[in-house]
């Protein structure tokens, strides 16, 4: 009598989710901390989704340069790493774990190559461009953020049986939160993305006479972004809430942060959230009292990062 032997794709696909809970754990405190406030299940595509993301960006942000490819040798790697993933995606596997885990959850959540080769594109032009004029820095900004908020809400979206939900308020609401959370980044770094990277991704913006006026008003631009965000986020389902929740409060932290920062200073500072303020943030959210607020309009002159 044959015995069949036991599958040993459980335990490969646990293995590949495992890879990737670590990727996010070590690159990202403020996206680890909201993503524990999901269910096992959605926290685990969040994380597919963040570590493939994170590993492509490594290959065009340092870690490959550091370890000796050129930008041609970069370029093939990356486009290796789309192939991987489109395979994966059509056939359900992958040698790479990072690849495998993203794929299986392309699968189970219903998105493909509609958002992975947006998403790859926008990698590629960090090898190619230098500066953005507005039309590629809109480009960008779909490609490496706003689809990734897309993943995400396939991800928190298709238990509820619908794994090709396209509601349009909360599509805006995905691809404005990721919009956010990329243009605060590139706040963030601007020192960093200049000196170290050779980049200037917001279109007409030059370093050497970065004003209040200028930050007041990239600041003012994430703003426009978070606010359209926080109008969607109730709409999401029940155990998405609160993690999308705190990633926007986190982020309104840092915009906020941002803009008390003077100008001269934050072309040399990173500008942080403190992990005490982070808990603090999180307990809010938890306790329901942690508002989707609107800062438009709030500045605060003379004050500290």
């Amino acid at each position: 009598m044959n015995q069949t032997a036991p599958s040993r794709l459980p335990l490969y696909d646990a293995t590949a989710e495992a890879a990737s809970g670590v990727v996010i754990e070590r690159y990202s405190t403020s996206f680890g901390l909201a993503s524990r406030l999901l269910t096992k299940h959605t926290r685990e595509h969040i994380r597919n989704v963040y570590a493939l993301v994170r590993v492509a960006d490594e290959v065009v942000d340092g870690p490959a340069t550091e370890a000796g490819l050129d930008h041609e040798l970069a370029r093939t790697v990356l486009d290796e790493l789309e192939s991987d993933t489109e395979r994966a995606i059509a056939l359900g596997f992958s040698v790479n774990p990072v690849v495998h885990a993203f794929a299986r959850t392309a699968r189970v959540t219903g998105f493909g190559p509609e958002l992975t080769r947006p998403f790859f594109a926008s990698m590629r032009m960090d090898l190619d461009r230098t500066e953005h004029d507005q039309e590629s820095f809109d480009r960008y900004v779909y490609g490496s953020a706003e689809v990734v908020g897309l993943m995400c809400l396939r991800a928190f979206v298709y238990r509820a049986g619908r794994p090709t939900f396209d509601d349009a308020v909360l599509v805006d609401g995905a691809r404005a939160l990721g919009a956010a959370f990329q243009k605060v980044n590139f706040l963030r770094d601007l020192h960093a993305d200049f000196e170290v990277l050779g980049r200037s991704y917001f279109p007409g913006v030059d370093l050497r006479t970065f004003d209040e006026a200028t930050k007041d008003r990239l600041v003012a631009d994430v703003q426009a972004d978070l606010d359209r965000a926080a109008t969607t986020v109730r709409l999401l389902p029940a155990d998405a809430r609160n993690a999308v929740g705190l990633a926007h409060a986190l982020f309104q932290e840092l915009n906020d942060r941002i803009a008390v920062t003077p100008a001269h200073r934050l072309i040399t500072t990173r500008v942080r959230v403190p992990n005490p303020v982070k808990a603090r943030l999180a307990a809010q959210v938890l306790a329901g009292r942690a508002p989707l607020r609107s800062h438009a309009t709030h500045h605060r002159t003379g004050g500290t990062a």
